[in-house]
């Protein structure tokens, strides 16, 4: 912080909500490490196995080869500086840092679930129109939907983070979260507070608007699948979204925890296990959910590294 004529301007903030050196944060260091590696592994094994399999060219497979790419870099914008805190004892960051850090990691998640509502309504037009379905989703069509996921994505917060760089910060300066996040920061910001609730109310619109979305779709999806009169029909068109909707779940469920509570305020055990649950937990299982409950998935995989095989045996 910088002192002049009594007035304390912020210039970085500090994280509160990690275990200090002495208590042994190493411990969390290892596993975060190796949780982090395994998404990065994990989803670039599920996005080049999409990519390199002419069978999973279609829309389905596509987006989820496109969530897989986000993911990578929704993870990137925190563990990485969370992995750096918990082993250094200056865990602070600059104000541009976290306006930087809130920016992408919300852009990004903001993208994820814009792309999420784009795969329930791939899933509503393939079960419930499954004769317009080639007509209907394109491939430039899905072109356009990925890249207006992503652009929306990222356009639709500048004037948020724009709005909140020109809040006057004068102290104190710390973070009570693993992250930099909205609420935390619009609360050490000398101001009137009442815009945190601003805030929420338009984060619970977005979230609230998409969940819906997505709920009814697959809503009138079920609807179609019970109808089916065979099992084996029924099992087939099930297990083509059980996958999707598993991450929507996970995904939106945490989300809404952190996000859909306007002025109340958790413990901070509980608000640092949430935070954990939608940075950390949520992008572990998805590579997980997508390649193990996928049969199609599974076979590109193994065609990937039998591939890799054969190009280090062809080096030598």
């Amino acid at each position: 912080m910088v002192r002049s004529n009594q007035t304390t301007t912020v210039t970085e903030f500090l994280f509160s909500g990690f275990p200090q050196l002495e208590d042994g944060s190493l411990l969390f260091f290892i596993p975060l490490f190796i949780i982090y590696v395994f998404i990065i592994l994990g989803n670039l094994i599920v996005f080049f196995a999409v990519r390199m399999d002419p069978r999973l060219h279609n829309p389905m497979y596509n987006f989820i080869s496109i969530f897989s790419f986000l993911e990578i870099w929704y993870t990137t914008a925190t563990i990485p500086k969370m992995l750096s805190n918990l082993v250094s004892k200056q865990r602070t960051i600059s104000m541009v840092g976290c306006l930087l850090q809130m920016y992408f990691f919300h852009s990004l998640g903001n993208s994820e679930g814009i792309l999420l509502t784009t795969m329930a309504i791939d899933r509503y037009v393939a079960i419930c129109n499954p004769l317009r379905y080639s007509t209907i989703m394109t491939p430039r069509l899905c072109a356009q939907l990925s890249a207006g996921s992503c652009i929306f994505g990222f356009l639709v917060l500048l004037p948020e983070i724009a709005w909140i760089s020109t809040l006057p910060f004068c102290g104190p300066n710390q973070i009570h979260q693993i992250f930099c996040d909205f609420e935390p920061v619009l609360r050490l910001a000398c101001t009137d507070t009442s815009m945190i609730l601003i805030e929420d109310v338009i984060h619970a619109v977005a979230i609230i608007t998409t969940f819906l979305i997505i709920a009814l779709s697959y809503l009138r999806i079920f609807t179609v699948i019970l109808r089916i009169p065979s099992a084996e029909g029924r099992k087939k068109a099930f297990s083509t979204c059980a996958g999707h909707l598993m991450v929507f779940l996970i995904f939106f469920g945490s989300v809404s925890l952190m996000y859909l509570r306007f002025n109340a305020i958790y413990p901070p055990v509980l608000d640092t296990a949430i935070a954990l649950m939608f940075t950390i937990f949520a992008p572990f299982f998805n590579p997980i959910i997508y390649s193990l409950r996928n049969k199609d998935m599974k076979n590109a995989i193994k065609k990937l590294f039998c591939l890799q095989k054969v190009l280090n045996t062809s080096g030598r």
